[in-house]
């Protein structure tokens, strides 16, 4: 199993946050821009023939001796989209990337679950159909099966997959894409989610080994996506170049998403568990 009953009823005190109001399909605990009927109120509009008589604001009727509707905001579910990449590449590091993004959207999964907002998710690989939008804490453990039998396979392919998927979505809201982005197409990919209107959280997913590489000497290194090689030797000023070109790759990313009101958070694998949900996720204004 995915996760304990501890470990969830953890999970339960947390909610998703949303910067933006969204329209959603059913009841639920988040704010909707549509105006309906709830407890707190919104604004006033004219009496129009066929409104509800008990929505009059009498006293504003006897200040203006004017007919006036009170709106309130309307409290809806969402849909939280989670898009998890599972070209060869994530399946890499100790720990596993792929595995360390399942948890994690296995988690942020069940928060929204738990605050009555529904869940789908993308697998953005081969091998893998797509987890359709589902409501309610009865649905996660359904949720935890299929993350769990999640495979890697075929190469990233990020612009069109996430540009199909911007297209195909009927109900845009948060969304959380787990990537090591190691695709030059995540820059089209992310530009058409955030044209489309989704509220982006960019959890970029890396190894130890991708962050701090433990080489040594001459290397013969193979991509595991396009099987393309290349020698290297790995002395100390090949090392310094390469942590300087991830910080520079990363902010590069980082920079990009702020211009696009995007969340971008960085997680290595090796980050505790608890420290990403109850910390790192916090921090960032993913969740509370």
């Amino acid at each position: 199993m995915m996760f304990d009953e501890p470990f969830l009823r953890q999970l339960e005190r947390l909610a998703l946050l949303s910067r933006r109001a969204m329209a959603g399909q059913m009841q639920g605990e988040r704010r909707s821009p549509r105006r309906g009927q709830s407890v707190e109120f919104a604004d006033y509009r004219p009496y129009a023939p066929g409104d509800d008589f008990r929505r009059i604001d009498w006293n504003a009727y006897a200040r203006l001796e004017r007919f006036f509707i009170k709106l309130f905001v309307e409290e809806e579910d969402v849909t939280v989209h989670l898009l998890i990449d599972t070209s060869r590449s994530m399946d890499w590091g100790d720990p596993n990337k792929l595995w360390y993004a399942a948890r994690a959207a296995g988690a942020i999964g069940y928060v929204a679950l738990a605050g009555l907002d529904r869940v789908a998710v993308k697998v953005l690989g081969e091998g893998n159909g797509p987890f359709p939008a589902q409501r309610g804490k009865r649905q996660a453990m359904t949720l935890f099966s299929y993350l769990e039998r999640l495979q890697t396979g075929g190469p990233t392919a990020l612009g069109p997959r996430l540009r199909a998927y911007a297209a195909a979505a009927r109900l845009p809201g948060p969304l959380v894409l787990f990537s090591d982005l190691f695709d030059p197409g995540w820059t089209e990919g992310l530009g058409a989610l955030a044209a489309r209107g989704f509220e982006v959280t960019v959890l970029h997913t890396l190894a130890p080994d991708e962050v701090a590489p433990s080489l040594e000497g001459d290397l013969r290194l193979v991509d595991v996506e396009s099987g393309g090689e290349v020698e290297i030797t790995a002395d100390y000023d090949m090392l310094a170049r390469y942590r300087h070109g991830l910080a520079d790759w990363q902010a590069e990313v980082r920079r990009y998403c702020a211009l696009r009101e995007m969340r971008y958070l960085s997680v290595v694998t090796d980050v505790p568990f608890e420290e990403l949900l109850f910390a790192v996720l916090r921090r960032g204004g993913v969740l509370s």
